[in-house]
């Protein structure tokens, strides 16, 4: 059996899937299997893949008649793996050579770590490199991402043990958007996972707009486009109020908040760490850093003009 096996599910991906394939061939790790599902894609994809599960042993490949949806697909994919380790990759991004070798090397000398990312490079659709995205390391900085952004991580850098998946029953079924975070929300209440992410720049993420969550169908919102961090946040409180959630989510899209507002944030986050802490979500250790990490991200929150003065007073007076 395989050590690992990387996670593939197409949807009208005939434009990026060959690179996608070509970039898991070439890892310097050899030891996987290339689980790949085509979610009834109406190009064609299903051609360039199975050209390539023609050459090649170690890519195993399932094409379906009917589209199913991203999480279902996965789940399909997951269902065919038999990987120690379970690997995710998107149709249109490309892993880097090391990415494997890294990642799992990583994953076997830190037995306490469930899942781990690595931080990437965001391209066009030539592969032109645009930025480099810096994920946080560490797992508390991680969750609390999850609630109010700056990044946790990046879907198709994950790699995770595949005991830990199934304990969850995998992704949630019909789920069409936000399928990750979601998932990640059940693997932090029910199993009290450990996240990390490699500092090494492992993956290009492709940018373009005809990427997998642009051709979801159906297009009409339904409760499985919802954000779970509502669901995330009842865990925690047994209710979600929709002002916190409204104030999470202006300060994870870097919109500007009011004096009174930023105060009601400030309150509401540190009442979210000491959540997490008795829900077992972080350490009681992490506590410390996770209450400095609150003054810069409020700070993002205020009008550039105060931005400027604190960045002032932080350069003359150490403050």
């Amino acid at each position: 059996m395989p050590l690992v096996s990387v996670l593939m599910p197409v949807f009208n991906s005939e434009a990026y899937v060959s690179a996608a394939i070509e970039s898991i061939l070439a890892q310097t790790f050899s030891d996987f299997e290339l689980v790949i599902v085509d979610d009834a894609s109406q190009d064609g994809s299903v051609d360039v893949i199975r050209s390539y599960a023609q050459r090649d042993a170690r890519i195993r490949f399932f094409p379906f008649e009917r589209n199913v949806g991203n999480a279902n697909a996965r789940n399909h994919a997951l269902a065919f793996a038999r990987g120690k380790y379970i690997a995710v990759m998107d149709s249109d991004d490309v892993s880097l050579p090391e990415r494997l070798r890294k990642q799992l090397r990583f994953l076997e000398a830190n037995p306490h770590i469930g899942a781990l990312g690595a931080r990437f490079r965001e391209v066009d659709q030539n592969l032109k490199p645009l930025r480099e995205q810096l994920n946080p390391l560490s797992h508390p900085l991680i969750v609390l991402n999850m609630f109010i952004g700056g990044g946790f991580i990046l879907h198709s850098t994950l790699v995770t043990r595949r005991e830990i998946l199934c304990a969850i029953g995998g992704y949630e079924p019909g789920r069409r958007k936000f399928d990750d975070l979601e998932l990640h929300s059940r693997l932090l209440a029910e199993t009290q996972i450990r996240y990390a992410n490699l500092p090494d720049i492992l993956v290009l993420y492709r940018r373009h707009k005809q990427s997998v969550s642009a051709n979801m169908s159906p297009a009409k919102p339904t409760p499985q486009y919802e954000n779970p961090t509502g669901k995330m946040l009842e865990r925690l409180w047994r209710r979600a109020p929709a002002d916190t959630l409204s104030r999470f989510a202006r300060i994870y899209a870097g919109q500007k908040l009011s004096w009174p507002q930023r105060r009601l944030a400030r309150r509401d986050l540190k009442r979210l760490i000491e959540s997490m802490v008795d829900a077992g979500w972080i350490d009681a250790g992490d506590r410390a850093l996770l209450l400095i990490e609150l003054d810069p991200r409020l700070e993002r929150t205020t009008p550039r003009l105060w931005q400027m003065f604190c960045h002032w007073r932080r350069h003359h007076f150490g403050l």
